[in-house]
Parts: structure tokens; C-alpha cells; sequence
């Protein structure tokens, strides 16, 4: 290949990510800093090949003790190891910077990491599938755009509302963090499973699959509009207490 074409792949497999991002940086009325964004969208770049190396060890291990169900499992430790290791990416990253400081900044920097994750994941996948050909290139391309891209956004968004509600609720944040990947590697683990269940050859898949999985990806859309809508009502300097989240309900869901 030409750089050129690299060049090429390279950047088509990163406009879901930048279109998405955009889009989503609408929700945070005080754009953080640029340098900060950049920052957290290539250190969810970063930890690809961390995630890779955890995949490919449990499938080893999983074989050498000939665990049963293993496709099973191994959709449900291939997603907590993506959402854990991008809530660990902005953990270290962001949390003690001063540029944080409200909490929709959590959504909008574990979203960052999120589509950076997916960027690299849209770019492999490009020069994966270019090899059958270009029209089948596009068709996956394409799909992954309003598909994975978007998956991965949401996922990292739910994690970042919990992230954010535990800054109120210190004698809880664990379990709130917790709640959060949980609930992201749940969203996740479901889409993997109905992207893999319904599979074919670009063209030829079961429209099923893209039947529900669209309808879970308008759900998790859903649910993370009304989180923005939440988290933005609670600033970072008002001092917040079980009493007072009784009295002015911040819920979680």
C-alpha cells in the first residue's frame, strides 16, 4: 500500500469518531480544553493494545482449561476490559486536573476516550476488511459509523454519569463507579451478542441484527440524554447530601 492509501484509511476510519465527538460536545456549555480533549481521545488509542493483550489472555486461558461457553464469557470480559480501561484511562488523566470542574466534564471526557477507542478499533478494522474489497470496505465502514462508534460513546457516557454522581456522594463513590461499568459492560456485552448472532458476509448479514441492535443503541441514546439533562443540573460547589438529594431528586436512571 501507497502512504497514500494508508493515509487514506487512516482517516476515514477516524471521521465516525470526530463526527460523533462533535456532536456530543454540544452538551458541554464550557468547552473544555482542547489540548485536554486531544489528550484523553488518544490515550483511549493508547490502551487498544492493553485491551487486546487481556482479550487474547483469556482466551488462552479459557482454552487451556477448556472453560464451557467460552464465546459467552469472553463477550462479557472483552467489554468490561474496554469500559474499565477507558474509566482508568480518564481516571489518571483527568480527574486531578483543574480544567474539571463540573460534572458533565466526566461524561464528556470518558466519551473522548470512548471514540478514541473506537477510532483505532474503525481503523484496524478498515485495513481488515479493504483486502475483500472496497465496497465491502465501505458497507463495514459504514455500519461501524452509526454502530460501534456510537456503542462505544454511550457506554463511556453512562460510566461518566456515575463517575460524576459520585463526586456528590463520597461514602459511595465505589459502588456508584461500579453501577456504572457494570451497567456500561451490560449495554455492551448485548450489542456484541446481537452484532455476532445475526453476522454474515458484508451485504448478506440478518437484517435482525441491525433491527435491534439499532433499537438498543436508540435506547442507550435515550438514556444518556436524560443523564446529560440530570448531571447538569448539580455544579461541582453545591455541597450535596442524601438530605438534599431527597428533597431536589438527582435520580440515576
Amino acid at each position: 500500500m501507497s502512504p497514500i492509501y494508508i493515509g487514506s484509511l487512516i482517516g476515514l476510519g477516524l471521521v465516525p469518531s470526530l463526527v460523533w465527538f462533535s456532536f456530543f460536545l454540544k452538551n458541554d456549555s464550557r468547552p473544555e480544553p482542547k489540548n485536554l480533549l486531544a489528550q484523553t481521545f488518544l490515550m483511549g488509542i493508547i490502551i487498544a493494545p492493553i485491551v487486546l493483550l487481556l482479550q487474547l489472555g483469556f482466551t488462552q486461558f479459557a482454552s487451556v482449561f477448556m472453560i464451557p461457553q467460552l464465546n459467552s464469557y469472553y463477550y462479557i470480559w472483552a467489554a468490561f476490559a474496554e469500559e474499565f480501561l477507558k474509566f482508568v484511562a480518564v481516571w489518571f488523566l483527568i480527574l486531578k486536573n483543574p480544567s474539571f470542574d463540573e460534572p458533565v466534564d466526566a461524561m464528556i471526557y470518558m466519551i473522548a476516550a470512548g471514540l478514541g477507542f473506537a477510532a483505532i478499533e474503525n481503523i484496524l478494522v478498515l485495513f481488515k476488511t479493504i483486502e475483500i474489497g472496497l465496497s465491502e470496505a465501505f458497507s463495514v465502514w459504514a455500519l461501524r459509523f452509526v454502530g460501534s462508534t456510537l456503542l462505544h460513546a454511550l457506554a463511556s457516557a453512562i460510566v461518566g454519569y456515575f463517575l460524576a454522581v459520585s463526586w456528590f456522594f463520597q461514602s459511595h463513590r465505589k459502588k456508584l463507579i461500579v453501577i456504572g461499568l457494570a451497567l456500561a459492560t451490560v449495554f455492551h456485552f448485548t450489542f456484541n451478542v446481537i452484532i455476532s448472532t445475526f453476522a454474515g458476509t458484508p451485504g448478506n448479514s440478518d437484517p435482525r441484527g441491525l433491527v435491534y441492535s439499532t433499537a438498543l443503541l436508540l435506547f442507550m441514546a435515550f438514556l444518556v440524554s436524560i443523564l446529560f439533562g440530570k448531571i447538569k443540573e448539580r455544579p461541582f460547589g453545591e455541597k450535596i447530601t442524601l438530605t438534599s438529594y431527597k428533597n431536589k431528586p438527582l435520580n440515576l436512571l
